[in-house]
């Protein structure tokens, strides 16, 4: 044999070696112990492992294969925060039912729906079984588990209650998505009444202004100003509507490297968001509500008040609360109460502080912060209700003026040239 050939061997027997220690997921038929047809899925390195874990379960199988991908690329699909949030639930139901860890992670595994988030908690399982903690492993992905999340699990498995913190931080990411949906849902009505009315306006300047442009041309006679106004930017339109169109992307491209790249910038963004008529609003009873919710989370998990702090502010997610509540964190240090570091900051509401007060009074601190977020958690979702009820009407205003405006500008040559004759 030639040394280029052994090369080959070596390097394909390497490759094999690779390729079988990954999971895959294999479909199978068989009989149970009892004589039973029954058919199922499950993970292993390999067809012949696959076997022998199904034996060792009383199956004898008659049929196992590789499970296909999916055609279309579903496997890539993007693992999202409600995805950990349902992980998080699964996993913290599973060890309350008295499920062993290493075991749970196949049965929520085989649950999920995206192969993506399937295959992040296996790579979580086989990090596990090789003598890491849940917490360590989880720290190798700190793109969907970040440090807050890491660091109260961590404080489960040293407190032996790895299933109770499983379940306040599952609460915790559960009522922080839900939280993050309704201020998206609040963003996005807006944006598509705009969206909606540009559309109706471009097709009606593009499309219909032009046939009534070449019917003015047969009168001879002057068209009113707010006529030619209008038939102006329709001939605008029509010759360079490409320009308006790398207008808005590059517009939306500069904003969103400018956001990225200049800490100003975004700082200047986050005052502004707070200041916006209504909207404004429900970003700062969400903020409040974050700030809480976090704050509860923490203090509940046994962490100390300043470390908590820490956490709470990189969640708060506005650089005007992570500032207050670095300043915050500075006085609490120092030997001064939450209450009054709060007020003193000018940012939180009076029933906020006050709230706070009667837990650090009455030693239950995490409980009336837990009941802060729960208010203003049902203040967003009311916020967002009336903001909801609010644009149905004012959609139609606003489209009723472009249009009526439009048909307006078309008509008034008519209505002249009939009141001439």
């Amino acid at each position: 044999m030639t040394a280029q050939a052994q090369a080959k061997m070596k390097k394909g027997i390497k490759t094999s070696q690779v390729s079988s220690n990954k999971q895959q997921i294999f479909s199978w038929e068989g009989t149970d112990k009892r004589g039973n047809r029954t058919s199922g899925e499950i993970s292993g390195v390999s067809i012949a492992l696959a076997k022998a874990e199904l034996r060792r379960q009383g199956v004898i199988t008659s049929k196992i294969k590789r499970k296909p991908k999916p055609l279309f690329g579903t496997a890539n699909k993007r693992i999202n925060p409600l995805d950990i949030a349902v992980f998080t639930r699964q996993l913290a139901t599973m060890m309350k039912a008295g499920v062993p860890l290493v075991q749970s992670f196949d049965i929520v595994a085989d649950g999920l729906e995206n192969p993506s988030m399937s295959k992040l908690v296996r790579d979580i399982k086989t990090g596990v079984e090789s003598g890491n903690s849940l917490a360590a492993s989880l720290r190798k992905y700190p793109q969907h588990f970040d440090d807050l999340f890491c660091s109260l699990v961590a404080s489960g498995e040293q407190s032996g209650a790895l299933e109770n913190m499983l379940d306040r931080v599952a609460t915790y990411k559960e009522k922080t998505e839900a939280l993050k949906s309704k201020i998206k849902k609040a963003m996005k009505y807006p944006a598509a009444v705009v969206a909606v009315a540009i559309i109706v306006t471009g097709i009606l300047l593009v499309k219909v202004v032009p046939t009534f442009q070449e019917l003015f041309q047969g009168f001879g006679a002057d068209l009113p100003a707010f006529t030619q106004f209008v038939i102006g930017i329709s001939e605008w339109m029509q010759s360079s509507w490409f320009i308006m169109v790398l207008g808005i992307i590059g517009g939306m491209f500069v904003f969103k490297e400018a956001k990225r790249r200049s800490q100003t910038f975004s700082d200047a963004l986050d005052k502004l968001y707070l200041k916006l008529p209504v909207v404004g609003n429900i970003l700062y009873q969400a903020t409040v509500a974050r700030f809480a919710r976090t704050l509860s989370t923490t203090f509940a998990a046994g962490v100390p008040l300043v470390d908590a702090l820490d956490s709470v502010a990189s969640a708060t997610g506005n650089v005007v609360y992570k500032r207050a509540v670095h300043k915050i964190k500075d006085d609490v240090s120092s030997g001064q109460q939450l209450q009054f570091s709060m007020k003193s900051t000018n940012v939180f509401p009076p029933m906020a502080v006050q709230m706070v007060s009667i837990g650090e009074e009455s030693g239950a601190l995490d409980a009336m912060l837990d009941k802060v977020a729960c208010y203003y958690e049902e203040e967003v979702d009311n916020a967002v209700d009336g903001l909801t009820s609010l644009m149905e009407p004012l959609i139609m205003a606003i489209l009723g003026i472009l249009v009526g405006g439009l048909i307006t500008a078309m008509y008034l040559p008519i209505f002249q040239l009939g009141s001439v004759v």
